[in-house]
């Protein structure tokens, strides 16, 4: 009977090292959603250009194509190492806005520059705490704890939107960044409360010679071949794609323009319309959290055709109750969907590759950036509806072709990616 009980949302704070991550990744992404946040509006109000605004969000982006490279020196150096590394890379960025805004040098200029150093940093994140995880965490408890791991982001989310535009109106950009700096430099300090997991594989220091280069590429081509290949990641990884290509951005990078120009609200509108889609993503991140024996890649599949259908109402309406129920929906799918994605590529992903993996997934997030810049001008020349009725359909077509594409990964009861 006790093998078989229903497992507890709080399983995974039995591991000591999992209560001290939770808490720093918690912390780093409300750092994460409120900068996100008032550096929209900052720019969004300084410049009341939606292709500069499309052009910040992007920027936060462009390291995605060398998250493979993080996701090889996590392997190497460890990926609790490199988090605390990262996370004090954040804390020196965000102290540079903080002294720029409190002196009153601070220009859209100088945001697009830093945003830019910070967006080669920061879009491993996810997938470098996502490879300890599964470092720390059982088999058997990987599930329940990449869910509760989740709701750190949707949490932040609620609590940035809640927060962070309103705080900019009232305190100015310079005192909210004193809080960010903080947030980020205690999220390190945690990080170094860890014990470092063992190592599954051990790896020799990189000898210091002309083979040191090659040896690095053929351990990168490693990594992203394997990623490729594995059954059930390939869906997974386009999937993923395809989700930041057409759908994130009109929940995230967007959503100033969306609040200012289409429902005419002010940033406490912003934050209603952006706690929305978080709440709808912390009830999908609780719920998996709470329920076992789940098909994962159906649910992947079924989940993101439900968040397109979403997003093709949330595009049309314009009444903000409306909105804002369909930005529920939406983010609950979106929950789902993209954390059926994480277990899928975790579950699959040989332990001494799991940080090559999802620097490979990290790497996908670049489809964000390039649709941002796509709807930024499509927005210009057919207007918002046509441009999100043309992302939401095809999402819709083009999730419908990966389905069909690799059913034989994906829906059958017994493969792989559907193991209970």
């Amino acid at each position: 009977m006790s093998t078989s009980a229903r497992p507890s949302a709080l399983a995974p704070f039995r591991i000591r090292n999992y209560r001290f991550q939770w808490p720093a990744d918690l912390l780093t992404s409300w750092a994460f959603e409120v900068e996100t946040l008032v550096l929209g509006w900052y720019i969004l109000v300084e410049t009341g250009s939606v292709l500069l605004l499309t052009v910040l969000a992007s920027l936060q982006f462009v390291g995605t194509l060398v998250a493979p490279v993080f996701g090889m020196i996590g392997d190497r150096m460890g990926h609790r190492d490199l988090l605390v590394v990262m996370r004090l890379a954040y804390t020196v960025l965000s102290s540079t806005i903080m002294v720029l805004a409190l002196t009153g040098h601070l220009s859209p200029l100088s945001v697009m520059i830093i945003v830019a150093i910070m967006g080669l940093i920061r879009p491993s994140d996810l997938g470098v705490r996502g490879a300890l995880l599964a470092e720390i965490m059982p088999a058997e408890q990987l599930v329940g704890a990449i869910s509760v791991a989740r709701t750190t982001q949707d949490s932040a989310r609620i609590a940035g939107a809640l927060t962070g535009a309103g705080l900019f109106a009232v305190l100015g950009i310079g005192l909210i960044y004193v809080a960010i700096a903080c947030l980020y430099f205690a999220a390190a300090l945690l990080m170094l409360c860890l014990t470092r997991p063992k190592r599954t594989v051990i790896t020799s220091d990189i000898p210091a010679n002309s083979h040191a280069v090659s040896r690095l590429l053929g351990d990168l081509k490693e990594g992203i071949v394997y990623a490729w290949n594995g059954p059930g990641m390939r869906a997974a990884l386009c999937v993923a794609f395809l989700a930041n290509l057409t759908a994130f951005p009109f929940t995230g990078g967007l959503l100033p323009y969306i609040a200012r120009e289409i429902f005419h609200t002010d940033q406490t509108g912003l934050g209603y319309l952006s706690a929305s889609f978080a709440v709808g993503s912390l009830t999908g991140s609780i719920t998996l959290s709470l329920v076992s024996g789940l098909r994962i890649a159906r649910l992947l599949i079924g989940a993101t055709l439900a968040w397109y259908a979403m997003l093709l109402v949330f595009v049309e309406v314009r009444t903000m109750p409306v909105a804002m129920a369909c930005l529920v929906l939406a983010g609950i799918a979106q929950s789902m969907s993209m954390i059926s994605a994480a277990v899928i590529l975790m579950r699959t992903a040989s332990a001494h590759l799991r940080g090559r993996v999802m620097g490979v997934r990290m790497m996908v997030i670049y489809g964000l950036p390039i649709g941002l810049l796509a709807a930024g001008s499509l927005i210009d020349v057919i207007g918002y509806s046509a441009t999100g009725s043309l992302y939401a359909a095809a999402g819709l077509i083009a999730m419908l072709a990966i389905a069909i594409r690799w059913r034989a990964d994906l829906w059958p009861v017994h493969a792989p990616a559907n193991a209970r």
